[in-house]
């Protein structure tokens, strides 16, 4: 945990949870991993956490030490929740997590922002915690036992109060997602989450995704549906049809009184790393349109290590001496025989801090309120 971080849309990282493991394409050249096994010697923090290959062991490990860590910092921030892990991993105990996000609903002076690649284990804890009520009672019961219970005052940190209202107005509960298809299967579970905000981070982004068609509901039976788009249209629950915009605020098919959960941030980049993919800028700003054309915040994090070569006066320099490709729509080099794909893009590698935060020669930064739950 840090309470300075060079993640850009956030203010701290705080980590009661150690160790993961892999479940999709985004995770090959996870920064944490990397991170891990530079610290996972004898007595190091990711001591056992990390396999002979240098890849997460798929076990995790409760740091308890790090739970009195929000109630001592003082100053209102936005806490990035279990950045060096996944605090629904499938080995992490339910009542843990309700003491995690116990302390998060006493301290309503930080903004939490916890992200997920197991959204159907977030779900299922939710269902666990509430377990049949519209209030989850289990989280109110969970306090760490011998972590200390005091108000905030006098600048020493402590709980800011003990009856929060549900979803929980300061914690933002968001998916990571790298194509369509991880789009389709994590948004719709995302949005059935009780949540203040729901927000998606499309980082590293290695293919286009389609936000306007990733949702889908059904007018028949109710459900919101797996994928964004069934063979032939039909949903996986019933033989009705319909679809929605997963960043629309238009009511609900068959239920126009019926505000659409929708989702409410959107964080976009590249991947950084010695091993790193290049981004398409279509992808990119096919995301930031979709925003825009829809009212929802965008915020551009970085290119990573790739960025597009040209124009200048879009914040792209053209550097010479740098590893080139020319990146097809479909993330293939269209220098090869048979790529696929159209709107070749020439990018270079030229470095994280070099390729910096402009999108078309434009810094997004924009966050969210508190939306509709």
């Amino acid at each position: 945990m840090a309470d300075k971080t060079g993640i850009e849309w956030t203010d701290a990282t705080w980590n009661p949870i150690r160790g993961c493991s892999r479940v999709s394409e985004g995770c090959r050249n996870c920064y944490a991993e990397g991170v891990a096994k530079r610290f996972s010697g004898p007595g190091m923090p990711y001591e056992g956490l990390i396999a002979k290959g240098g890849q997460w062991n798929g076990k995790v490990r409760v740091v308890e030490s790090a739970f009195d860590q929000p109630l001592r910092w003082v100053k209102p921030r936005r806490i990035f929740v279990n950045s060096m892990s996944d605090l629904f991993h499938e080995d992490v105990p339910f009542d843990v997590i309700a003491m995690i996000f116990s302390i998060m609903s006493v301290t309503t002076r930080h903004t939490y922002q916890i992200l997920t690649k197991r959204p159907e284990r977030m779900l299922a804890f939710f269902e666990w915690a509430c377990d049949g009520l519209d209030y989850p009672f289990r989280i109110a019961e969970a306090w760490p036992p011998g972590l200390e219970w005091k108000p905030a005052g006098g600048g020493r940190g402590g709980y800011d109060n003990c009856g929060p209202n549900w979803p929980y107005e300061n914690v933002w509960l968001g998916v990571s997602v790298e194509d369509q298809a991880t789009a389709d299967a994590r948004i719709p579970l995302l949005l059935e989450a009780p949540a203040a905000v729901r927000w998606i981070s499309a980082e590293p982004l290695l293919g286009p995704v389609n936000l306007p068609f990733v949702n889908f509901w059904c007018s028949v039976c109710g459900g919101t549906g797996m994928l964004g788009r069934f063979p032939g249209g039909a949903c996986t629950r019933c033989a009705g049809r319909g679809e929605i915009p997963a960043i629309s605020t238009d009511p609900r098919l068959g239920m126009p009184s019926t505000p659409m959960r929708r989702i409410d941030w959107v964080v976009a980049g590249g991947e950084s790393g010695p091993k790193a993919r290049p981004m398409h800028p279509e992808w990119a700003g096919v995301l930031r349109d979709q925003c825009v054309g829809a009212g929802v915040p965008f915020l551009f994090k970085q290119w990573g290590e790739w960025a597009p070569r040209g124009p200048a006066v879009m914040g792209y320099p053209s550097v010479e001496g740098v590893l080139r490709i020319r990146l097809t729509d479909l993330g293939e080099n269209g220098s090869d025989l048979g790529a696929e794909g159209d709107n070749h893009a020439w990018m270079q590698r030229i470095g994280n801090k070099a390729a910096g935060r402009l999108l078309d020669g434009v810094l997004h930064d924009a966050y969210p309120g508190v939306a509709n739950v």
